[in-house]
């Protein structure tokens, strides 16, 4: 209990302002998660999740931090959301490792998948803005609507072995990056900063593992009955 108290209140002085502990600590475990994630373990759904439960108390603002404290509903939205999807492919990479394969083998998304992930992402976005206001999430809406919605894509796309998911990664940074440095979650502000430049280096990772992947040839063996 002394832990978790201190986990909750602990703060680390940056000038004249300060980050919580366990934005921070939440973060690292996110970047974990983004790393193995990255190199295709299973273990990056389980850290993920660690990160998304500490996260989820940050962006709920003024009910686990203090009554000023900015509350984002789209990033604590997007916290429950991902422990969601981190379960279903937490089970879909270890199945896909059970039937004697690797955990996930990077594919690229058909026209009209791609297409559906476009569609998502704007449509949501613009339904969500309007939820999000009433609820009282921090301006500008929109960008907390585009970084859920986006998040959930890309969440979505990395469990089915989507390439493409690295860059939903990227338009989610470039709007969730300038919205958590007006919020004052700096942590979470440079933490996407960093990990913009990571997804480009994840999908290339991925785009080298797709041209590298050797067709399978299936064997047929002759009926012996067959002469």
């Amino acid at each position: 209990m002394d832990f978790l108290r201190w986990l909750f209140d602990a703060q680390v002085p940056v000038g004249s302002s300060s980050l919580l502990v366990r934005e921070v600590v939440g973060n690292i475990f996110g970047l974990l998660s983004a790393f193995g994630g990255m190199r295709r373990k299973i273990w990056a759904w389980p850290v993920g999740i660690i990160g998304n439960l500490l996260l989820l108390t940050v962006f709920l603002g003024s009910l686990f931090g203090s009554a000023d404290s900015a509350t984002l509903l789209g990033q604590a939205g997007r916290q429950i959301m991902f422990i969601i999807v981190a379960v279903y492919g937490w089970r879909r990479w270890k199945q896909s490792q059970h039937d004697g394969g690797e955990a996930v083998t990077p594919q690229w998304a058909s026209g009209r998948e791609r297409i559906g992930l476009v569609a998502v992402l704007l449509i949501g976005t613009v339904a969500l803005t309007p939820v999000f206001a009433r609820l009282g999430s921090y301006e500008p809406v929109w960008a907390d609507a585009w970084t859920f919605v986006g998040s959930l894509l890309a969440t979505y796309g990395m469990a089915k072995g989507w390439v493409e998911f690295w860059l939903i990664w990227v338009a989610v940074d470039i709007v969730g990056v300038p919205l958590l440095f007006s919020t004052g979650y700096y942590a979470t502000a440079f933490m996407y900063l960093f990990y913009g430049i990571f997804t480009l280096i994840g999908f290339f990772v991925w785009w080298k593992a797709k041209n590298d992947e050797k067709p399978r040839v299936d064997v047929v063996m002759p009926d012996p009955r067959v002469r």
